[in-house]
């Protein structure tokens, strides 16, 4: 006999167990711009006639069009083509269409060299405001744009080729393709320093640079071993000339129309940053321009540096940022145990942590960015502080990153876990800042070096932890270890030393400008001690309310 109960089923009966229900709807669109932190910041900061445009590149960011944008750009590598169908070389990268469209509204939004060409004060700021919110679309476009940003300083070294490039490094105008640099209505640049032997010591570079008979001019020969956005128009690199290491500027083209030999060996496979191409590019006969003087390349290219490591600290706050609002959005709409996850507890305790631990990363990224563009604009006092400053921020915050996703992830379980949530990207990425321009020990000892070489270095930074003086006195507490530690820092002990120099720093920032539930919870977890050694682990007294219901968009 035939059971009555299978006829009873229809077709797809089996939809029914498939009913989607306790799940999250999709978080786009958003507003990436709706951080209370970044938008007080913005304002403190001396940039506060730009937020219209940073709340309106917020919705821009958070919306369908351009979260699709960051996902395909990093489902669709880019791809070398060394030749073409002929057998000649071309050396070449193909984007999908998505990192165009990324890489042509970052340039148009001035996320690139624009504020060098900008004479209001807080144009740097606004710059970084831009970036913590458009990163929210993904990270990769960003590398070609800070150092297009971060060139600018390092060319004025050589005024006459400023004359020249900077007009077109500053534009809003995003041109692909090789061509003639001044044929275009806008550049990008890129950087080349590190080679197989050296690393970031830069000073053992190989590659040799060959006067020309044309004053100025020179040959390059050499291997680079990690040279990112290799189709860039222009890049400043590093190369032995007859009196010591130098800077150059190597156009990818020619001012006859020629290919400039940029050899591209191979395109690095990376455990994050996908949609950015990162070349081995190898110079043999490729012309170039000296910048600065020879034997002062470190010097000349430094202040290119400090621009992109200021970067690394805004991305790896963007990042923070973006996984809070995820990990934020998926618990108000999960439940668990009879409650939603946001209600749980000992969820609340941890997305309050991380909203500290995010608040704290953004507010020290635009204290920076506005000491850079104060320091641009003449305050001797804040490039003091900026030089220090820079580099222990750098340290810190690119090094919280990857615990801090990992958390952030966490929060989302399984559902985190998967590709489709985007959440491993955003955890492939967070080490990568923590070792471009300068792993950790490399930013450790430059605080270190700066400690020893520059001028009132140390003085900036307790003038600054002194506006928070009296305030709190687990703050007060931690400024005298450090200024203990200070009196026999050794190199063996420089990240305990840059730990403590970031914790007061972000804690006097916290103290002077955060509600109090902030600024207490800080304090008493960094300085204080008490806490554990996970996000999560905030003390019962912590006021978790007050900090989430600051930190998480659109209330709980």
């Amino acid at each position: 006999m035939v059971s009555t109960l299978a006829h009873a089923q229809p077709n797809g009966m089996d939809d029914v167990t498939h009913d989607v229900t306790n799940q999250a709807p999709p978080l786009t669109p958003y507003d990436a711009s709706d951080d209370t932190a970044l938008l007080e910041g913005l304002r403190r900061e001396g940039a506060g006639w730009a937020e219209d445009g940073v709340r309106r590149l917020g919705l821009r960011a958070g919306g369908a069009e351009a979260q699709e944008w960051g996902e395909q750009a990093n489902r669709h590598e880019p791809e070398l083509r060394t030749h073409d169908r002929y057998g000649n070389r071309v050396d070449e990268v193909d984007f999908h269409p998505s990192w165009h469209h990324l890489m042509g509204a970052a340039v148009a939004e001035g996320l690139a060299g624009a504020p060098w060409a900008d004479d209001r004060p807080g144009a740097h700021v606004a710059r970084t405001a831009g970036g913590l919110v458009w990163g929210h679309t993904e990270a990769g476009h960003g590398c070609p744009t800070s150092m297009t940003y971060a060139a600018v300083p390092a060319l004025r070294r050589q005024p006459e080729l400023a004359k020249v490039y900077e007009p077109l490094l500053t534009s809003r105008e995003y041109e692909p393709g090789l061509r003639v640099p001044t044929q275009k209505r806008g550049l990008l640049a890129g950087m080349g320093m590190t080679e197989k032997q050296g690393g970031s010591d830069v000073r053992t570079n190989t590659t040799a640079a060959t006067p020309t008979a044309e004053p100025g001019v020179y040959t390059l020969r050499g291997h680079k071993w990690f040279t990112s956005a290799p189709m860039c128009d222009v890049f400043l690199v590093l190369a032995q000339a007859p009196d010591g290491l130098s800077c150059f500027l190597v156009p990818r083209v020619l001012p006859d129309g020629s290919r400039n030999p940029f050899r591209i060996q191979r395109l690095k496979d990376k455990l994050g940053n996908r949609s950015n191409a990162s070349s081995e590019p190898e110079f043999d006969g490729t012309v170039a321009w000296l910048v600065g003087p020879e034997g002062q390349g470190v010097k000349t290219i430094i202040e290119m540096v400090n621009c992109t490591r200021l970067d690394c600290v805004m991305m790896s706050a963007t990042l923070m940022r973006k996984t809070l609002v995820e990990a934020g959005h998926h618990v108000r709409h999960r439940s668990a145990f009879g409650a939603r996850l946001v209600d749980q507890p000992l969820m609340r305790n941890v997305l309050a942590d991380l909203a500290l631990e995010s608040e704290a990363a953004t507010t020290l990224t635009l204290r920076l960015a506005g000491a850079a563009d104060r320091a641009v604009r003449g305050d001797a006092g804040e490039r003091t502080f900026r030089r220090i400053a820079t580099a222990i921020g750098k340290y810190w915050v690119t090094k919280r990153g990857p615990a801090f996703t990992a958390e952030a992830l966490e929060c989302l379980g399984g559902n985190g876990y998967v590709e489709e949530s985007g959440m491993p990207r955003h955890y492939r990425e967070a080490p990568l800042l923590s070792i471009w321009e300068g792993s950790g020990n490399v930013n450790a000892l430059d605080v270190l070096r700066a400690l020893g070489r520059e001028t009132g270095a140390a003085d900036a930074l307790f003038a600054e932890l002194a506006l928070a003086q009296g305030a709190d006195a687990r703050l007060d507490a931690a400024v005298t270890r450090l200024k203990g530690r200070l009196a026999d820092a050794s190199p063996s002990g420089a990240r305990r030393l840059v730990e403590l120099m970031a914790l007061t720093l972000q804690a006097s920032l916290l103290v002077r400008h955060a509600p109090p539930a902030v600024a207490d919870a800080f304090c008493a977890t960094r300085l204080g001690g008490d806490w554990g050694y996970a996000f999560g682990t905030l003390p019962d007294t912590a006021d978790l309310d007050g900090i989430l219901e600051r930190a998480l968009p659109g209330g709980e």
